[in-house]
């Protein structure tokens, strides 16, 4: 007679396993009704997942390959009474109430069951696709003549892709009509200012006006006769400073990794303009480090790297708050992959049609409290003509 440890090792060992289902509790307090394990692969490794059934909720564990049979003669030990597994060829029932004198039911498939796809990895839908031709990334080398995404640059074609996914977010607050137009803050080479303007013009179709600044003249050079050669109108660049740079309009302004104060003379320029949407990746926050001064944290503040990383969330958060007391609905969210880069924090902000006084006070109010409690004083303090202006 086969044993639990010999049939359990046969279907897990095997390529035609389906999957194992776990049922009957042994006892009243064990909180899962059921534990489903399937075969998956894994970032090209194959293993299990065990899939948790609770009463609210299902949760999942992935089991290293050689620790499955161990996993399941557990839980057939400890938790369930009962085993059904599913191949491709048969259905194998184990009744366990004696773990030791198992009953083994076994029932031929009259169809064939497949697998299916293991993959586990989750799919991306890039609005920007591997394997299609795309213009602008074909010029700046990200992607192959063919479509295809060259291996270096992949983490830069995630980059933009992720760019343009919160982006498609905010179209709708956009004018409907007209020239939609834009400002890139510190541009550098371009990336996401090309991608900007390949989807809103060439996917989506919208007049565009487009202007990408940055102080490197050699950079603004590039992108200009990139434009060109792409044969994108209504996108030019211009080398100039973000504090000095003035416009009458701009219903979109981007700032990506502007450094320290850059980005909050960015702000500033946005919210006078009345910008509808602001998309900002701020980058290395000093204004306010040698600023801080609180008796409380000094345990903390002492260390220079918690220093660092504290001064970076404190800087944001307050040119948040800044934003919402002008009347802007504020997120913060993550932008990239810590892997990529640490600046990964992007602000959000969308223009509210009707913002709430109130709301906007408040912010006001805990803007400058947290000012008063570490003593600084942020260049985005410059933002209060445009709250006055909106009250």
């Amino acid at each position: 007679m086969e044993t639990l440890t010999q049939i359990l090792s046969s279907a897990i060992e095997s390529e035609k396993l389906n999957k194992i289902i776990f049922s009957g509790k042994r006892k009243k307090s064990i909180e899962y009704s059921k534990v489903t394990v399937r075969p998956i692969t894994l970032k090209g490794e194959y293993m299990y997942q065990a899939e948790y059934n609770f009463d609210k909720k299902v949760t999942h564990k992935n089991i290293p390959y050689y620790e499955t049979v161990d996993f399941a003669l557990d839980a057939i030990n400890t938790d369930f009474k009962q085993i059904n597994i599913l191949t491709e060829e048969e259905d194998i029932q184990i009744l366990a109430s004696k773990p030791d004198k198992p009953k083994v039911i076994r029932r031929k498939n009259d169809k064939p069951r497949t697998r299916g796809d293991l993959s586990h990895d989750r799919k991306k839908h890039y609005l920007i696709k591997d394997n299609e031709p795309c213009d602008f990334l074909i010029h700046l080398g990200v992607m192959s003549p063919e479509g295809k995404v060259v291996k270096k640059h992949y983490s830069k074609f995630r980059q933009i892709n992720r760019f343009l996914e919160i982006a498609d977010a905010c179209f709708d607050e956009l004018p409907k009509n007209g020239t939609v137009r834009i400002v890139d803050f510190g541009c550098g080479k371009s990336y996401l200012t090309f991608a900007l303007y390949h989807y809103l013009k060439i996917i989506r179709g919208r007049n565009v006006k487009i202007t990408g600044l940055d102080l490197k003249e050699d950079v603004i050079d590039f992108c200009n006769k990139t434009a060109k050669e792409l044969g994108y109108d209504g996108l030019d660049f211009i080398t100039g400073d973000i504090a000095d740079y003035d416009t009458d309009k701009a219903d979109m302004v981007v700032t990506l990794h502007a450094c320290d104060t850059a980005t909050d003379f960015a702000l500033i320029n946005a919210v006078r303009w009345d910008t509808r949407v602001i998309l900002s990746v701020p980058c290395c926050q000093h204004e306010l480090f040698s600023q801080i001064k609180n008796s409380i944290n000094e345990p903390m503040l002492k260390h220079g790297i918690i220093k660092d990383k504290f001064t970076e969330l404190l800087t944001d958060s307050l040119r948040g708050l800044r934003l919402e007391s002008c009347g802007y609905r504020v997120n913060m969210m993550e932008f990239t992959s810590l892997e990529h880069t640490s600046k990964n924090i992007m602000i959000k902000a969308v223009r509210a049609e009707n913002p709430n006084t109130d709301s906007m006070q408040r912010a006001l109010k805990e803007y400058e409290e947290i000012k008063s409690f570490y003593s600084v004083h942020p260049t985005i303090d410059m933002l209060e003509p445009a709250f006055l202006h909106r009250r």
